[in-house]
């Protein structure tokens, strides 16, 4: 596709124009939610490259997930841009990392382990001490937030009296373990991501020859996501700078929810500060959802003085909703017959999703889901790309690539996936049968994403690449998530359950920092729906007689609803 720059500025309002045309040093885009950031970014993107301001291979997209990756890789083809770099900041570092270690260490950079968790239980395991499936996790986080911030072991050993305690675990017991952790993976000769990180920020202050030829390579940058940079991911992102600032970042303080991973708004909203001269963009019409659902929004914003409210540019639609149940029982079950309703009147169940604080909240629902006869996904179960259907439809797409036909690219890889067992119907029984058929129907839907005259050699580039970004396809199921893993994603239909004290806010959550970061994890899950949006609680969990209160963000919606 051949775009003429000025074309490319057609699809933008005023403000998104603005934002695309500010190429060439410090811009800072105040993009708040369902604002169109992402096509803002890309066609800033595009125009810069096709005007001649931007050297396409010079371009260095950062991202903070791999589906934000791919999402934005795509955009930048359809609209004729094929070579810049798009990447998250571990993809980024890792392929310095690789690059240059074999040449100023003499041997292969180390690999990265496949799961702390695994690690970090083995270890624990040996230390005698017994760490269940969420404190795990919150483990892991600990550690992530200790090196994002920047802290050695030494560092981390004065503040951590000071730290909330990490998996029921006393500080002293905390650092032994810690510490254990850090000397198994050294032995097993592995790295984890944050590592990749630390090694390659030490490797380019290290070696100068390597930082010369990374700041020769990239000139200009685009982060998205702004205010999730943590200290490490600045600190690298300054070293890949250097002296330049051709720099454009993109963030909204209104969505800051990472700083338990040690991520801060701080650098976004200190932007103006360190770079005086930038040029600073708001970009506030709401595209994404109906007027009553962002206005519904709109009283949860934490930091009005920075971003203005949103403005909908979207129909009128329903009213948010706010349930009570007397128990969990009873809100997941009317959760599942709300859904299967919206199912039966012809909702898609891949645009419907239900929100919750903690994984731990899944469970009930996928009971009654399950017994209501719906199909759903968690977000963060089983890779789709690791599924053994899906690897050998891959396989066969390579060995398809090596002498191609004369197929299109539909027909043939249609053929290959009716050679696996796919049908055009959709398989009656449950279970594996299913989950066969609708992963390789997936793999098929990802050839309508290509233009339409891709070759199969095309698509298997593609398989390659979403393959290493784990960039998955859409499933057509009813989606189940965290709040936090749903920011960036959005839905015709949210739900919203368990909105109590003690699970929103968090019950470790308690100073007033704490206490709002909740609130903001609120916003960005009101802010994930277009259409409808329905909030709910119940008095009583399952296996207590303890009562709960609702949460007290609740008050600051309910009485205006």
């Amino acid at each position: 596709m051949d775009l003429e720059a000025e074309q490319i500025l057609d699809a933008l309002d005023e403000n998104q124009r603005a934002a695309a045309q500010s190429l060439l040093g410090p811009t800072v885009i105040l993009a708040g939610a369902g604002t169109g950031k992402t096509r803002t970014i890309t066609h800033r993107i595009a125009y810069g490259v096709v005007r001649g301001d931007f050297s396409e291979n010079r371009v260095l997209a950062l991202t903070y997930t791999n589906r934000a990756a791919g999402e934005l890789r795509a955009r930048l083809r359809q609209l004729g841009i094929g070579a810049v770099s798009v990447k998250t900041f571990h993809a980024a570092a890792l392929s310095q990392l690789e690059f240059f270690w074999p040449q100023f260490a003499g041997v292969p950079a180390p690999s990265v382990l496949e799961s702390k968790s695994r690690l970090i239980s083995k270890v624990a395991d040996e230390a005698k001490i017994r760490l269940d499936a969420g404190a795990l996790r919150d483990f892991a986080g600990e550690i992530e937030w200790r090196k994002y911030s920047m802290l050695s072991m030494t560092d981390y050993a004065a503040i951590v009296k000071s730290r909330p305690k990490v998996a029921g675990l006393s500080p002293a017991k905390n650092l032994e373990l810690q510490q254990a952790y850090e000397d198994a993976k050294i032995k097993a000769q592995k790295v984890d991501w944050e590592d990749v990180l630390v090694l390659t920020l030490g490797m380019l202050r290290a070696e100068p020859r390597a930082l010369a030829h990374v700041q020769q390579q990239y000139r200009f940058f685009t982060v998205d996501e702004y205010q999730d940079i943590s200290p490490l991911q600045h600190a690298l992102l300054d070293t890949w700078l250097g002296n330049h600032s051709d720099l454009c970042v993109v963030g909204d303080p209104n969505q800051t929810i990472y700083s338990f991973t040690g991520a801060t708004s701080e650098f976004l909203q200190n932007f103006g500060s360190r770079y005086p001269d930038a040029n600073v963009i708001q970009l506030t019409r709401n595209y994404r959802s109906t007027q009553q659902i962002v206005s519904f929004a709109n009283r949860l914003t934490t930091d009005s003085s920075v971003v203005d409210p949103l403005r909908s540019e979207g129909e009128v639609g329903l009213a948010p909703r706010s349930l009570s149940f007397a128990t969990v029982a009873d809100e997941c079950a009317a959760l599942a017959s709300s859904i299967r309703t919206k199912l039966d009147q012809g909702v898609k169940p891949s645009d419907i999703a239900v929100l919750y604080r903690v994984n731990g909240q899944s469970e009930a629902i996928e009971h009654a889901l399950t017994q209501a006869g719906i199909d759903y996904q968690v977000r963060g179960g089983e890779r789709f790309f690791n599924r053994p259907e899906v690897q050998n439809a891959i396989r066969a797409v390579r060995a398809e690539a090596v002498s191609p036909t004369d197929k299109p690219l539909y027909q043939a890889v249609t053929d290959i996936v009716r050679s696996l067992g796919w049908q055009t119907q959709q398989p009656t029984d449950k279970g594996s049968p299913r989950e066969k058929w609708e992963s390789l129907n997936s793999f098929l839907a990802i050839t309508e994403e290509l233009a339409e005259d891709s070759t199969i050699g095309d698509f298997a580039k593609e398989l390659d690449e979403r393959q290493r970004s784990q960039h998955e396809p859409v499933k057509a199921a009813v989606t189940l998530s965290t709040m936090h893993a749903a920011k960036g994603l959005e839905w015709d239909l949210v739900f919203i359950v368990g909105l109590t004290e003690g699970y929103l806010p968090i019950t470790y959550a308690q100073t007033e920092t704490e206490i709002r970061e909740e609130q903001r994890l609120l916003y960005v899950g009101l802010t994930r729906a277009r259409k409808e949006l329905t909030l709910s609680w119940a008095r009583r969990d399952a296996n207590s007689t303890r009562d709960r209160e609702p949460s007290r963000f609740l008050a600051l919606l309910a009485p205006r609803v």
